[in-house]
């Protein structure tokens, strides 16, 4: 039986400067997340779209999400296969296009992971592990466009 998550969060817009969205340039994109128990995020939108670049935006978000889910589901298939992980750092790049209607949809995400483990017996199999990874992660099963996976796999103490 397929187990059911709920998640519950509140995005409370931020950005009324006084007169609402009486234009489009009347309004700020800022947003804030929020989670109990939880830091909040400080939101807007892609400065391309009139938004604060020092704030993260849904884009950078859903990347994020790519990223830290295949990290935690690879982890965890390391663990069980006698890999011993010491770090993990990822560089993803994600590809949005925008439409001519304004709409926009992400045609690719590119991750790269750098994967530091104890002993190069573990890199073949650390190297396979991505594809495991790619196919349990949660956010990926819920895209529609193409993730692709870029891993570097290096020996503790070693440059290489």
């Amino acid at each position: 039986m397929d187990k059911k998550h709920q998640y519950t969060l509140n995005v409370k817009w931020t950005g009324n400067r006084g007169e609402g969205t009486s234009n489009y340039r009347s309004y700020e994109r800022s947003h804030i997340i929020t989670v109990e128990n939880k830091p909040d995020i400080f939101c807007s939108s892609d400065p391309e779209f009139r938004g604060d670049k020092t704030k993260y935006n849904p884009e950078e978000l859903l990347v994020a999400a790519l990223s830290s889910c295949h990290m935690l589901s690879y982890l965890h298939l390391c663990a069980d296969s006698g890999v011993v992980v010491l770090d993990y750092e990822d560089n993803p790049h994600g590809t949005m296009i925008e439409a001519a209607n304004g709409s926009g949809h992400f045609t690719e995400v590119t991750l790269y992971p750098i994967v530091t483990v104890t002993e190069k017996s573990m890199i073949e199999k650390a190297n396979e592990l991505h594809e495991k990874a790619h196919e349990l992660c949660f956010i990926a099963n819920s895209c529609n466009f193409k993730i692709h996976h870029v891993p570097t796999c290096k020996v503790s103490g070693n440059s290489n």
